[in-house]
């Protein structure tokens, strides 16, 4: 471990909370009322609640009705599928397990469209796909990529998918507080976000559902949410969720800075090590992550080595990085298992410093130095 202290390089799993949104939930978890409760306690935390709301939707760029508070993004996503009503469902290649393993229990007709080599969406096969299912269809595809960062054109993607008569749904849980977000700029008729993504809590989500859009509510109970969620809403989850939206503004100020960071690192691994590979590099990305391989040493060895050096990162998705398999994302771009293999994802945010990437760098070339060392060594004894 390093002696100044460990290194947090793993944003896109969930960012650090801020120390702003540890105050809002703790002071409205002492709060004792029920928010549906009539009295001056309920009101005072509904209160909490709907204020959250406003700062969530001046985030997102949609008016506040149509925000519907969920347990975080996977149940946002599961909302939208199940909810929408759509025989046929049409998703990227690329898309996260939370929507391509919904899609396949729930369509009738599932649709996989190809991404191309930077992991940018076929147009040509989103127009093919929604003329053979036009009506019948709820196109799903998300915003920025959460292992490569790579961007969709998600307001193009929506004008073809509405003139086809299909509805869209947006998963752009990567994207707050790293990219503007605007719900209605989009043009999409729901979009799925989850607060610890940006320094929000855990375990507090929305959908945004746009208004008018009559869908089936995953949840039942009580009629909260306007009906589209049922049960008491996590009022701490919600009111950090506000206070992390409101605070979002930063972040994006420093957008520039950390994407300076991340081209920097990139560029003196490639001085490092020319074969290093960074999956779409080629494509808008967010600002903050970069996917880069350590040329024939596997994922999980990196990740192990990393953390031992006392940095954190991931390979791939934090909902699958217990599994040791190729990456879905790195194969829709046409990587091979050799090469998917070896990526890891390291991704920055708002508490990232230049000191803390010298120390990457450091940490990553030492590794690779001592597997390289290590590998000619055994070929050597195997040799003599």
């Amino acid at each position: 471990m390093s002696e100044a202290g460990p290194i947090y390089l793993d944003y896109n799993a969930t960012a650090p909370v801020k120390p702003a949104v540890v105050d809002a939930v703790a002071e409205t978890m002492l709060l004792a009322g029920n928010p549906s409760s009539v009295h001056g306690f309920g009101r005072d935390v509904r209160r909490r609640i709907e204020d959250a709301r406003e700062r969530i939707a001046a985030l997102l760029g949609c008016a506040p009705p149509e925000l519907v508070f969920t347990a975080g993004g996977t149940e946002a996503n599961n909302t939208a599928l199940r909810g929408a009503g759509r025989r046929a469902l049409i998703v990227s290649a690329i898309e996260h397990p939370a929507i391509l393993r919904t899609a396949e229990v729930v369509a009738d007709d599932l649709v996989v469209l190809p991404v191309d080599g930077e992991g940018v969406l076929d147009l040509g096969a989103l127009d093919a796909a929604l003329a053979a299912h036009g009506a019948d269809a709820l196109v799903s595809v998300m915003l920025a990529n959460n292992e490569t960062g790579v961007i969709q054109p998600v307001a193009e993607i929506a004008a073809r998918a509405q003139a086809a008569g299909a509805l869209v749904h947006c998963d752009a849980v990567q994207a707050p507080g790293r990219i503007p977000v605007s719900f209605a700029a989009l043009g999409v008729d729901m979009m799925s976000i989850a607060a610890h993504k940006f320094a929000g809590p855990k375990g507090i989500g929305a959908l945004v559902v746009r208004a008018g859009l009559d869908i089936a509510p995953l949840v039942t109970g009580g009629g909260q949410e306007r009906g589209l969620r049922g049960g008491t809403e996590n009022a701490a989850g919600i009111a950090g969720f506000g206070a992390a939206a409101a605070l979002a503004a930063d972040d994006l100020a420093r957008a520039g800075e950390i994407a300076v960071m991340r081209d920097g690192m990139e560029a003196r691994l490639r001085e490092t090590e020319p074969d290093v590979v960074v999956f779409s590099a080629g494509a808008p990305r967010l600002p903050n992550t970069s996917c880069l391989t350590m040329p024939g040493v596997q994922s999980e060895t990196q990740v192990m080595g990393l953390d031992l050096a006392g940095v954190a990162v991931s390979a791939g998705s934090a909902c699958s990085s217990g599994k040791v398999e190729a990456s879905h994302v790195l194969r829709a771009l046409g990587a091979s298992d050799a090469v998917g293999g070896c990526a890891i994802r390291v991704s920055m945010g708002w508490a990232t410093t230049e000191d803390e990437i010298e120390r990457f760098l450091g940490a990553w070339r030492a590794l690779y130095a001592g597997l390289t060392n290590r590998w000619k060594a055994g070929v050597s004894a195997a040799a003599g």
